[in-house]
């Protein structure tokens, strides 16, 4: 993985300069999309703290479709969420409480598969899907072109001056050669921002 990634000297540099952070997985797709619901325009701080409340509504503090549906708004708000989170919260339920959605095997399902079901999500975009395949899923060529962070560092280490669709064309044209592990370089991106 790295060897194809260290072809790039840029990206040899960062990975040399950075080193990434743990990941905290969620324990499947439906959590992941109630937890990156939650942190939504939070810090990360923020985010996991009103996560855990909401969390610690049900005993193990799993949650499934049905306990999210059985519970009142005002439980929500409670804990912190928005009127507009816990409508998504609701959809994202409601979406995994459908038979067809249930036991949905997304092993055998393509990236791009899997972003056009979720989407259908009201709630639910095409940045919040990748970061449940990269994270959750661990598909290890996804690319978040869309990405702030990822945008930013690599118009910091590519020396890119773009903007908006030609920013995101150099951007393809750059991870290009990332792949088949673009989610490592993304990280890696991240990281590099973070630092």
């Amino acid at each position: 993985m790295r060897k194809i990634l260290a072809k790039d000297p840029i990206m040899a540099s960062i990975m040399k300069e950075v080193k990434l952070p743990k990941i905290a997985r969620a324990a499947n797709v439906f959590n992941a999309l109630l937890s990156s619901i939650t942190s939504q325009q939070l810090s990360t701080r923020v985010a996991e703290v009103i996560y855990g409340r909401v969390c610690d509504l049900y005993p193990k503090k799993v949650l499934t479709p049905k306990m999210i549906l059985a519970t009142d708004r005002e439980t929500f708000r409670s804990a912190g969420l928005s009127n507009q989170k816990t409508n998504y919260f609701y959809n994202i339920a409601n979406f995994f409480n459908e038979p067809s959605n249930k036991r949905r095997q997304w092993s055998r399902m393509t990236n791009d598969e899997i972003i056009d079901k979720l989407i259908t999500i009201k709630g639910v975009g095409k940045w919040t899907v990748q970061m449940i395949l990269m994270f959750t899923l661990e598909r290890k060529d996804v690319f978040p072109v869309d990405d702030l962070g990822i945008q930013l560092s690599i118009k910091e280490y590519y020396g890119i001056t773009s903007e908006k669709k030609q920013l995101k064309i150099e951007m393809e044209q750059i991870a290009a050669k990332w792949s088949p592990h673009r989610t490592l370089a993304s990280r890696y991106l991240w990281a590099a921002r973070d630092k």
